[in-house]
């Protein structure tokens, strides 16, 4: 008696009373439970946004602005002027970090997102 393997799967099933799900290996039923889990991506970009700066520390913010950036004087006050504004993006935590402490230290609100 010759059964085709999916017949032979079928009477295997029927004589023990059984499914083919029962034998499948540990992983492959693993599998789909394996695929929900959401993936967790790390940020690795940043922005600085300068949120606030007091009036008695414009003058050492804009210091600070100029010695973190290219920019001229001119362009640094306008920049401190016209709050909140994104001041750095697309950056590294390192140097949000670092950004982030010296405009602190000038006396500026800031925050990274």
């Amino acid at each position: 008696m010759i059964l085709a393997l999916g017949a032979r799967v079928h009477y295997l099933q029927d004589k023990l009373g059984v499914t083919a799900v029962s034998f499948a290996p540990a992983a492959a039923v693993a599998a789909p439970a394996a695929a929900e889990v959401a993936v967790v991506e790390e940020k690795t970009e940043f922005d600085v946004v300068i949120e606030e700066v007091p009036s008695n520390a414009r003058i050492a913010a804009i210091k600070a602005v100029r010695a973190l950036t290219n920019l001229g004087l001119k362009e640094a006050k306008e920049l401190i002027e016209g709050l909140p504004k994104k001041f750095k993006e697309a950056v590294s935590k390192d140097e949000a970090d670092d950004a982030k402490k010296q405009l602190e230290t000038a006396g500026a609100k800031v925050t990274i997102v």
